[in-house]
């Protein structure tokens, strides 16, 4: 990162529509296999959508205490879960460090939706005094982090960033900055959301970006094919966490990469469209890699926003054209929510797990569903329907959301 203290990724937690388990859920994306199914948890008869991509066996994982479950919503408990496997993952001892240097920044897109949505309907049909007294406090998005660092009695920053779905990239990459500017030492960071909810399922396809592929959900997300149509909503987090390099390095810590790059933009355009010309997203790809001090041709794989919309995925993959014009053969490019589904603000976290993965395993994970590639798409490497192996050194993981936010992470072999 810009000032001088190296940050580095020394533990990883993921509750995902292909599992609630690091390991699992990657060998199911290197497997290409898709989380989308029709939804059973509500009645989705007068749905133009019927399908999506939700998290199950959750409570096969989700040993929080039962106040707790009943107190905060569904998108909380998803982030403890990961973040308490995130903290097991990296082999950190908590109590013997400084609570102080030790901090949480976990995001979401919309936060407690179930949570809303049912007070709401209480409100209506039984009046205000049969609200909950836990719905403000258990559907606020700064829960997942206010509890988390309630958990581990953690001392050190304390903040939720909400950019819709490039909350999880802000995260993480303004986490990193707190390392390497010597805020703190430690950051437990990520985005966590559930939004298939009949508001959420309903809101989404009022604004005419979901797909309606009924009859085969597993192939509704298709990013760069021709018959693309709309993305599949998903639910999920994923948590990292963040080390400065040297204190890793003190206690033998299993490094899987280094945050080497950050990058941010605005399109200043529309409040759900991108800009055409790509410029947003070109800006913060192309300031992700200054911060990295990299040149385009270091980068092996991007993990794309890709989210199977007819505009989104030919601006950004035209943006990434552009800026590795010299390296367009060598560049692999694949978008992971063709089996996850978006899962909005926990999108760019999970997706930054599965680029760091990558670089573990020198694996592409697939596109898959790219059977017939869209005319206007430029020719790149969309490891099309198969994982490919590949060495990779730098990994590139691309979020951006509605009100035109942009953010763009980069993460290398140390």
């Amino acid at each position: 990162m810009a000032a001088s203290r190296r940050v580095v990724v020394t533990g990883m937690g993921i509750i995902s529509p292909l599992g609630n388990e690091l390991e699992t859920t990657w060998q199911n994306i290197l497997a290409g296999r898709s989380g989308a199914k029709t939804v059973t948890a509500f009645d989705v008869t007068e749905y133009p959508t019927k399908f999506a991509a939700p998290v199950e066996n959750f409570d096969d994982v989700n040993h929080l205490d039962v106040k707790t479950k009943r107190r905060v919503d569904e998108f909380v408990q998803y982030g403890l879960v990961a973040s308490k496997h995130a903290i097991e993952n990296s082999g950190l001892e908590l109590n013997s460090i400084d609570s102080s240097r030790i901090g949480v920044s976990i995001g979401s897109g919309i936060g407690g939706l179930d949570t809303i949505e049912k007070n709401a309907l209480t409100l209506d049909k039984r009046g205000p005094r049969k609200i909950s007294p836990f719905f403000v406090p258990g559907a606020i998005v700064n829960m997942v982090s206010g509890l988390v660092s309630i958990e581990y009695g953690l001392h050190g920053p304390n903040l939720s960033i909400v950019t819709a779905c490039s909350s999880g990239n802000h995260s993480i990459g303004f986490s990193a900055r707190s390392i390497s500017h010597g805020d703190c030492d430690v950051m437990i960071t990520g985005g966590s959301e559930m939004a298939i909810t009949p508001l959420g399922l309903g809101g989404f396809s009022a604004v005419t970006a979901l797909s309606t592929n009924n009859e085969n959900p597993t192939k509704a997300s298709r990013p760069w094919d021709k018959d693309r149509d709309g993305f599949v909503l998903g639910d999920g987090a994923g948590v990292l966490v963040l080390e400065e390099y040297e204190h890793a390095k003190a206690r033998s810590a299993n490094i899987f990469a280094e945050v080497t790059g950050f990058g941010m933009s605005s399109d200043a355009f529309h409040m759900t469209a991108p800009a055409e010309d790509g410029k947003g997203a070109k800006q913060a790809m192309i300031s992700a890699l200054k911060d990295a001090d990299l040149d385009s041709s270091k980068i092996d794989y991007i993990n794309a926003h890709g989210t199977s919309t007819p505009l989104g995925d030919i601006i950004e993959a035209n943006a990434i054209a552009d800026i590795f014009s010299t390296s367009q053969e060598h560049i692999a490019v694949s978008s992971t929510k063709s089996m996850t589904g978006h899962l909005l603000g926990a999108a760019g976290a999970i997706e930054s797990i599965f680029s760091i993965l990558s670089l573990r395993d020198n694996r592409l994970p697939p596109t898959i569903n790219l059977d017939n590639l869209d005319g206007d798409a430029p020719k790149l490497n969309y490891v099309a329907n198969e994982s490919q192996e590949k060495e990779i050194n730098c990994v590139l993981n691309n979020s951006f959301g509605f009100g035109g936010t942009n953010a763009s992470l980069v993460f290398s072999k140390i």
